[in-house]
Order: C-alpha cells, then structure tokens, then sequence
C-alpha cells in the first residue's frame, strides 16, 4: 500500500512539474501555432484558386474561421457564429475528404488546445494528416506533443518532439522542439537524455537564436 502510495505521489511531482514548464513556456508555444497560422494562411490562399469546387467551399469556410481564430475567439472559430460559418468541427466531419477539411482538424486541436480543452485538443490534433512539408507537419506534430505534456503523457510528448524536430529539420522550428523535449526529459529527472537533445541542438542548429543559450541548459544537467 505504501509502495503505491509512493508510485502515486511520483506520479503527481512529474505531472506538476510538466505543467510547470508548460506555464512557462507558454510564449513559445503560442509562437509555434502563430507559426503555423502564417504559413497554412498563405498555402490556402493559394489552394482557394485553383481546387474543385467542394475544397474552394471548404477552403472559403475555413478562411472565416481563420479570422476569429486570429482574434482570439476560439469558440465561434470552433461552433461557428450562427451565419453561413459552421466551425472548425463541422469543416472537419462534412469535408473530412478535402485538404481544408483536413487543416480544420488542425485548427479545432489549436483551438481547444488555447482554451485549456486538452483531451478534444489531442483527439483533433491526431486527425490531422501530415503532408510532408517541413514547416506545418512538424509544428502540428509538436503542437500535439505539448498538449500530451499537459496531459500528464510526457513519454509521448518527448517521443512527438523529437519526431517533429526530425521532420523539420531546420534551424527554425527544429531546435525549440529539441529544447522542449530536453526540459520535459529533465522533469522526469533523465538528465542524460536531455542532454543528447540539448547537444544535437547546438551541433546540428547552432544558427537558431534559442541554441546561443544552450550551455545554460548543458551545465544545468552536468552539474
């Protein structure tokens, strides 16, 4: 029983401390999605021009929930404002087949991801395809790796991250993710491990504004 107890109690520190770094990393997380938004925006302005007509209807729905997803107004982004804009969540079931259905799954994660919604936030982050590029991909892969964090799942947000990195693989997105996962690693008390990320960080990305601070992080778990 006491064993148990103790499991319980170690169980509680690590969700308290991933929870913590979350907090406080909040800055770059929302950089991250800001990241996201930037590109997907340009992609589908593009896509709207060209796509047949069910994805240009998808597309031109998308494009409304994308303004309130701008400002912040994450539930009419998500329910739709009573108008011809359904919400994130319907542009995802009705044109699941298109790629604007696709990036609203995107975009629904984000949103309840921002409204502290974690559980809804993985289930729409997961549907979201991949399409291979290097800048969206990763950061939607990383996106649901801190909402694991949050979770209390810091195994799955350390093995996401690490996957994003490597999907990215550019000096922009590639070290944070590095840097995320390292710190989480180190609120499991694996200092080893995160010192792997925070090395591969400065030797693979050392043009990355973040990495002209890793030392901090190296001599933090080489002490």
């Amino acid at each position: 029983m006491a064993k148990q107890e103790n499991t319980q109690e170690f169980s509680m520190s690590a969700v308290d401390k991933t929870t913590a770094f979350i907090e406080k990393n909040k800055k770059i997380f929302i950089g991250v999605i800001a990241a996201i938004i930037i590109i997907a925006g340009g992609i589908y302005a593009y896509q709207t021009l060209v796509v047949k007509p069910n994805e240009e209807k998808a597309s031109y729905l998308l494009s409304k929930g994308q303004s309130y997803f701008a400002i912040g107004n994450f539930d009419l982004a998500l329910n739709g404002d009573k108008t011809d804009f359904t919400g994130f969540t319907d542009i995802a079931k009705k044109y699941s087949s298109t790629k604007a259905g696709n990036l609203a799954n995107l975009y629904a994660g984000l949103c309840y991801a921002q409204k502290g919604d974690t559980k809804n936030a993985i289930k729409f982050l997961e549907e979201f395809n991949s399409k291979g590029d290097q800048m969206i991909s990763p950061a939607a892969i990383a996106a649901l790796g801190n909402c694991y964090a949050k979770d209390g799942n810091v195994d799955k947000a350390v093995s996401l991250l690490k996957e994003a990195a490597a999907k990215a693989d550019n000096n922009s997105l590639s070290p944070v993710f590095l840097i995320q996962a390292g710190e989480l690693l180190e609120s499991q008390n694996k200092p080893e491990e995160a010192l792997k990320l925070y090395k591969e960080a400065k030797d693979k990305y050392p043009a990355n504004a973040e990495v002209s601070n890793i030392d901090k992080y190296i001599q933090r778990v080489t002490k």
